[in-house]
């Protein structure tokens, strides 16, 4: 059987030891859960450049530009076979500079500010719990890159 590619990107954004989330819906791959404040499809010419593909998303769904950011990293990157194909996810995770002046609406659900100790009870989808779970338990510590395959309901993580 053949299996098709999938890349998409994803922004989460941070202020203090809270995370915006979005509860995404109408969406085509993922609906009714929670996700990054941003994320999609990369377009064919973002493929080998998925940092342009998160700024265009983040611009697109939230109207914000870099210039709101500091510190946007490169975070994890995820590969899973779901469906016959494989998912390549680009995780990107940015501080935001500050949270007074924006006003922020997405036309793709409803977004909400959580301390990132609520997160773990929130239905979301698979990759995205696990990088979250790594994140809080280790990632936040470092500023590494980490990769991951994930399997089953779990991950194997490398780092870079």
């Amino acid at each position: 059987m053949t299996q098709t590619m999938r890349e998409m990107t994803s922004i989460y954004l941070l202020h203090d030891r809270k995370i915006l989330l979005l509860f995404r819906q109408g969406g085509r791959v993922v609906n009714n859960v929670w996700v990054a404040a941003a994320g999609g499809h990369l377009e064919p010419e973002e493929l080998n450049h998925p940092y342009q593909g998160a700024i265009r998303e983040l611009e697109e769904e939230l109207g914000l530009t870099e210039d709101y950011l500091k510190e946007m990293a490169l975070r994890y990157i995820t590969l899973r076979s779901v469906n016959g194909e494989i998912r390549q996810n680009y995780f990107y995770f940015a501080q935001v500079r500050n949270t007074d002046s924006l006003n922020l609406i997405s036309n793709e659900g409803q977004l909400q500010w959580f301390d990132l100790d609520q997160i773990n009870q929130l239905d979301m989808p698979l990759s995205a719990r696990l990088i979250l779970k790594h994140y809080i338990e280790i990632g936040c510590e470092t500023s590494a890159l980490y990769g991951g395959l994930v399997h089953g309901d779990s991950a194997t993580w490398a780092v870079q």
